[in-house]
């Protein structure tokens, strides 16, 4: 495939911007070749030729953590008071929804999901995945849609003892035997990778934790929550006498291939534990704000070296609403306007989330418009009206980007959308099967109360 008459926007160390630039992917969809798009068009090629009119091209967006299980809470209404505070809202909300999922439910909450994210152009996402009452091969489903898609997706299960031993037993063998078959299985080679997934601190036992650790292979990390509500760091010193990383830390959780999702209540102690055991952290600013949590400290986290990348806990795919979101609440928190420019959360949503993937997908090179990057990559409807440069760039995504600006989205040199049409998947029998199984998850939500 060549693509000509594009602005490309390389994400490279030089932060490059290239005019009436052009690149050709070849038949592994890699990209083999940048330069003018004139120059390109003498190579030889018997394959697609994309004219992108003057969009801009660049790759392709990243999500560090999210949920597809909570795909049918829109527009579900809570009965009785609203929680007043996060721990009810687990309670309420998510503890009963996810016990609500059957083998249908999880694989069309997985691609609405995945939909979602080929519209906004995310191409790569990290899944944290329940099903209390559908737990072995609920992976196998999700990998499932993800493969239909042709997306990139992490998958794991998250083990938690809230619904007694023997389903947490089963989350652990499901983990385990994903992993393995994730190892095995050729088809899913640079498309899914596996984390073993826990669900947090507080609703992990130490024996839990433990049975986890030994049965978690050494070159797997772990996608857990820590210190997302303050409740999490007092019940992990009732249950151990230290904080929750640290109590982590000394089952044998952390690693450079862990990612911990939001650490907003951790201490300086352990933020230097992340830091030293080279842990990814995720910041999900729109879930924190929902949830009334706080947020986390999060310039003087990557000033202390820890990695910190940008997910979305489940909200929507569209990774710019997320930017957006976190440039204007971290001002807001501090009561100071020169708090978390954007060109930092470029550093979290780019560069680190890339190394993210490059880590979990066994070397994989995205997120860069370079020879020898994956071609995932998207095209944006974007007219500027000042001067676009590699030194404003991360401003221009902040205030000027918007949902429905993409409209090409492209994963591993394979087009899934085109022209605003998803072209991979029926997106209308998708969304009409989801409004109908819906009504069935609702119902056993509310049944449960």
């Amino acid at each position: 495939m060549i693509i000509k008459n594009a602005k490309i926007i390389t994400y490279d160390e030089k932060n490059r911007i290239f005019e009436n630039g052009g690149i050709i992917i070849d038949e592994d969809g890699f990209i083999s070749k940048i330069g003018k798009s004139e120059s390109l068009e003498n190579e030889p090629n018997s394959g697609e030729i994309i004219d992108a009119g003057g969009q801009l091209l660049m790759p392709g967006n990243i999500c560090a953590h999210t949920h597809f299980y909570g795909a049918f809470s829109r527009g579900m209404y809570i009965p009785g008071d609203a929680p007043n505070a996060f721990p009810k809202i687990l309670e309420k909300l998510w503890w009963k929804l996810d016990k609500s999922l059957d083998k249908e439910a999880t694989y069309l909450s997985a691609l609405i999901c995945l939909m979602d994210a080929i519209k906004y152009g995310t191409t790569t996402v990290f899944d944290h995945h329940a099903s209390p009452n559908y737990i072995n091969r609920s992976l196998d489903t999700i990998a499932q849609a993800v493969l239909e898609t042709g997306l990139r997706a992490s998958l794991c299960y998250e083990v938690t003892d809230r619904d007694g031993q023997e389903k947490s037993n089963a989350g652990i063998e499901e983990n385990i035997r994903f992993i393995e078959k994730i190892k095995k299985n050729a088809l899913y080679s640079n498309k899914i990778a596996a984390a073993f997934g826990l669900h947090a601190s507080l609703t992990l036992s130490d024996k839990t934790l433990d049975l986890a650790r030994k049965n978690c292979p050494e070159n797997i990390g772990f996608h857990i929550h820590a210190a997302e509500h303050i409740v999490d760091e007092y019940d992990s010193i009732r249950k151990s006498g230290v904080r929750v990383v640290e109590r982590l830390e000394k089952h044998g959780i952390l690693s450079n291939k862990t990612i911990i999702a939001h650490g907003v209540h951790i201490d300086i102690k352990e933020a230097n534990l992340l830091a030293e055991n080279g842990v990814w952290l995720t910041h999900q600013p729109r879930s924190n704000m929902n949830n009334a949590v706080g947020l986390p400290n999060a310039e003087s986290f990557i000033n202390a070296g820890i990695k910190l990348c940008l997910g979305n806990d489940g909200f929507s795919n569209s990774m710019w609403a997320e930017w957006r979101s976190a440039y204007l609440a971290h001002k807001l928190q501090s009561g100071d306007p020169r708090r978390m420019p954007a060109n930092l959360i470029q550093e979290m949503a780019v560069n680190n989330n890339r190394a993210l993937v490059e880590k979990q997908f066994s070397g994989l090179l995205v997120g860069k418009i370079a020879e020898g990057y994956s071609a995932d990559i998207i095209l944006v409807d974007y007219l500027p009206i000042t001067e676009l440069n590699k030194e404003n760039l991360p401003w221009h995504i902040v205030f000027g980007f918007r949902d429905g600006m993409v409209t090409t989205t492209i994963v591993n040199g394979k087009v899934l959308m085109k022209d605003r049409i998803i072209t991979i998947v029926d997106e209308k029998q998708i969304t009409t099967d989801a409004r109908k199984v819906s009504k069935s998850v609702w119902k056993k939500y509310h049944d449960s109360f």
